[in-house]
This record gives structure tokens, sequence and C-alpha cells, in this order.
């Protein structure tokens, strides 16, 4: 399933099955604000959506999923109530993706990396190519930190010592390693992966509806029970947002040109 239009992030229905697509492959389909925007408003259009059984969501170009928030937009940040809206907002559309009623199946090719491990981690399933690379490596890249909702779907897939792995060796986990960690479903084939997704998209249309939906509604309330109460992170966000090392390694990253850390 290829994007038919320009759009960076496209809604096709094809049948039953609604695909959800990052659409920018000339930056690895890394976000922006209005792709954010847009992925909240069609995951509430799809809850409501009588047509639709299962959604599939998958980048375009085949080289990333989504390889996380694009950093340009960063740029602007200079205090603390930037990164905490930021962090609330995302909080608010992947929890919108997380809770939709629907069944719904990441399509990972290649790179899956920071907010785009974020929504890949909402969805019910992850299936992935060979070339998989899996990660949060913001301990190397930004000096910034997620939210702690987004670490508790993190722990709650793979627990304590392998998220740190994640989180503070910045690991990038291969698609072999990450199966094993039960971050991925299914590693397939390249040039199977499209329509061994649709068969499972298609198996799940032919199960019960309700019993889908509260099965999965039931799984993330327990989860959601577990889990730190929203915004009791808040200083750790400032912290890391505010730090001469966050606006030092973004334009580092921008620019392209070295960066080292100051603790500060």
């Amino acid at each position: 399933m290829e994007p038919k239009s320009t759009a960076e992030l496209e809604l096709i229905k094809d049948g039953r099955i609604a695909w959800l697509i990052f659409n920018r492959p000339q930056v690895r389909n890394a976000m922006t604000w209005e792709m954010y925007d847009a992925l909240e408003g069609y995951c509430q259009t799809l809850n409501e959506d009588p047509d639709i059984d299962v959604v599939v969501l998958r980048g375009s170009g085949g080289e990333a999923f989504v390889a996380g928030t694009d950093i340009k937009q960063f740029t602007t940040f200079d205090m603390a109530e930037h990164a905490l809206d930021y962090e609330h907002r995302i909080d608010a559309v992947i929890g919108t993706l997380e809770s939709l009623s629907k069944p719904t199946i990441a399509l990972i090719e290649g790179f899956c990396i920071g907010g785009g491990a974020a929504i890949a981690l909402a969805c019910d399933f992850r299936y992935c190519t060979p070339d998989l690379r899996f990660g949060i490596p913001i301990a190397k890249t930004l000096g910034n930190c997620v939210s702690i909702t987004n670490v508790s779907r993190l722990v709650d897939l793979v627990g304590a010592a392998r998220a740190k792995e994640v989180l503070m060796l910045a690991k990038l986990f291969k698609a072999e390693d990450a199966k094993l960690a039960g971050l991925v479903t299914e590693i397939i084939a390249p040039e199977t992966i499209e329509a061994e997704v649709r068969q499972v998209a298609e198996r799940l249309g032919g199960f019960a509806p309700l019993t889908l939906r509260a099965s999965k509604e039931e799984v993330r309330r327990v989860l959601a029970v577990r889990r730190p109460a929203a915004g009791s992170e808040e200083d750790l966000i400032a912290l890391c947002y505010t730090s001469r090392d966050f606006k030092s390694a973004v334009s580092a990253f921008i620019n392209k040109t070295p960066h080292s850390w100051l603790g500060e």
C-alpha cells in the first residue's frame, strides 16, 4: 500500500482495513506537529467508523516506519513550558491511538526511532522486516527525555532492565533481539510483509468485534492502573529540555557539527 497523494499522513481505506501512511520518506518519515494532529484526528474518526475493522500504520519509502519527531521543530524551545506542552501533546496523541477501539498493527520497515517507537508501542501488534532498528537513542543524540507514560509502555513490554538498555545505553534493537525482547510480534521478509500483515488484519476482521474491543480495553485498563500519574515527571522534562546540552545537541544534529555533553 503506497501513498496516493502528497499528504504527509495519508488515510487510505481498503475494504474494511484502514491504512495510515506516514509520508515523508526524504527524512525517514519524521513527524511534524501537523502529522501528530492528523494522527489524532484520524484515530478519532476511525474509532467511530462502522466500515473499518482494523487499522494498519506504516511508513512510506521502505527505509523507515517513523524516525522520530522532526528535530528542526525543537529549535524554538527556550522555556520549560514548551517542553511540557510538547510532551503532554504527544501523550494525548499516542493515548488516542492506544485507546482506539479497533485492533491496530504497526508495519515496520527499517528505522523505528523515538516518536516512531512511541507510536509503534501504542499499537496492538508490531510486524517488522529484518532490517529493523528500534530504539529511543536520546541519551546519545539530543539529551532530552520522554514522558513517563511512554516509558511505562516500554517497561510493560520489555521490563525495566531492557528499558534501561533502550533509554540509557541508547541501544537500537535489531530484528531478532527485538523479537526476543517482545518489542515486535513477528519478523517478515520485506517482499511479503504487506501481504502477511493484510492477512493478519483480515483474520482479525473475521473475529467477534465486541470481544476484540472488550479484550483490548481490559488490557488497556490493567496497564493504566499500573502506570504512574501523568505529569509526575514534569521536573525531569524541564531539567532536560531547558539544558544547555539540549540546545547544543539540537543545533549540532541539524547542522551536522560535533557536540560534547556538559551535564548542564
